[in-house]
């Protein structure tokens, strides 16, 4: 019973320590990737090209038992090295890859399948690490020239002294290429979140002043008459029914003045989208003209916003303008809103960003056209049927009904 309840025992404490060995660091490369929307399963996909150390032995040597004892030891202890390469911290990630390369470099003479070992070790000593590309590019230079120099001592055919680097290095740089673009979208994506905070916050700010400027004075004055109309009433002055009137002429007034403030408030996520915008677009040198939206019910709003949100992301990412500008239009009884760039033009596939668009806009009945401009570059124009209500001089209907609107609750 004892030796049952240790084995237990020992078997609970293996399985903590293998579930925290594959938990993966806060600043790993999984962790990043987590960050980013990835699935998991992308950083495992790529080991499919291990089935190379299982396909070398048919271009020559063949299946032996040589070959079977080496694999045997050499590729769990590369499956641990790049789960370790992974999951780790960035920090150690590179010993893991130049551990890649060393066991492939003792291989050479005896295992030719070691060759996907040494590949596999000069990508990851990129991905999972943020550097110089040219640092990256000269370590590449240095490790294919070892690896070249060891294979040719080990008397490797010169066919095979020629397709081996060439081949590495090109996966090298098309790695080093993927971990640019991802570097790039985690800055743009951060300096989004950062323009859309300070834009809401700001609009906080804004609308804390507006509020206080509108209903600090006004609350006060009220309070005074109404103290007034009080002790005149209590002394059976007749004037303090004239103090009570005015006091609630001056509260409808200040309705009236809440009213106007929460139209302009309905429009600040579109503004303040606009704000953004054009600091995110500033950020990537491109120059945003723009003028105040019209007033709008708020679904449209809200609608709009996203969809110029999307806008403005694909044409800082694609785009490569110089220019881009935002136009609102009344035409009959719809808004347009139209989002135009001087950059490549056109769109070659839509991706889950312009479909989403184009589902914002159909729940609201609306559409959405992209094509290219006759001067190049490309226009983006949404259209939205607007309600008989909002076409009111009061502008959009407020939730608050008869409270806003000057009547009695």
């Amino acid at each position: 019973m004892i030796g049952r309840d240790r084995l237990l025992l020992e078997s609970a404490v293996l399985s903590k320590w293998f579930a925290t060995l594959l938990r993966p660091a806060p600043d790993s490369a999984a962790a990043d990737h987590r960050r980013r929307g990835q699935s998991g399963w992308n950083d495992y996909i790529h080991l499919l090209w291990t089935s190379w150390v299982f396909l070398t032995p048919l271009f020559g040597g063949g299946y032996t038992a040589r070959w079977a004892l080496l694999t045997l030891l050499s590729y769990p202890t590369f499956l641990f090295l790049y789960a370790r390469a992974m999951l780790g911290p960035r920090r150690h990630a590179p010993r893991h890859a130049l551990a890649m390369v060393a066991m492939s470099l003792a291989l050479v003479p005896w295992y030719p399948s070691g060759i996907s070992y040494f590949v596999f070790g000069c990508v990851m000593l990129r991905v999972c690490r943020n550097g110089s590309t040219w640092r990256y590019l000269l370590q590449l230079l240095v490790l294919n020239v070892v690896y070249v120099g060891t294979a040719w001592l080990a008397g490797w055919a010169w066919q095979n002294l020629v397709w081996i680097p060439f081949m590495s290095v090109v996966i090298g740089l098309i790695s080093n290429t993927e971990a640019v673009n991802n570097e790039r979208d985690a800055q743009l994506q951060l300096s989004q979140e950062e323009v859309r905070r300070l834009a809401a916050t700001a609009e906080r700010e804004r609308i804390g002043r507006d509020l206080h400027d509108l209903l600090g004075h006004t609350l006060s004055l009220i309070t005074l008459k109404l103290e007034l109309s009080r002790k005149l009433y209590d002394r059976g002055d007749v004037r303090a029914r004239q103090e009570i009137g005015e006091a609630e002429d001056i509260a409808r007034q200040a309705l009236a003045q809440v009213r106007s403030a929460v139209t302009g408030f309905r429009s600040s996520d579109l503004a303040g989208e606009l704000a953004s915008a054009r600091l995110l677009l500033e950020c990537q040198q491109v120059h945003l003209d723009y003028l105040p939206p019209p007033p709008m019910p708020l679904e449209i709003e809200r609608a709009l916003a996203l969809v110029l949100r999307e806008a403005v992301t694909n044409i800082a990412r694609h785009a490569r303008a110089g220019n881009a500008s935002v136009h609102f239009e009344r035409e009959g009884n719809a808004l347009l809103m139209q989002v135009r760039d001087n950059g490549r033009g056109g769109i070659a596939t839509e991706g889950n960003g312009l479909a989403g668009m184009r589902e914002r806009m159909a729940a609201l009945r609306g559409t959405l056209q992209v094509g290219p401009l006759p001067q190049g570059g490309t226009c983006l124009t949404a259209r939205v049927p607007m309600p008989a209500a909002s076409k009111s001089i009061d502008g959009v209907p407020d939730p608050s009904g008869a409270l806003l609107s000057g009547g009695t609750p």
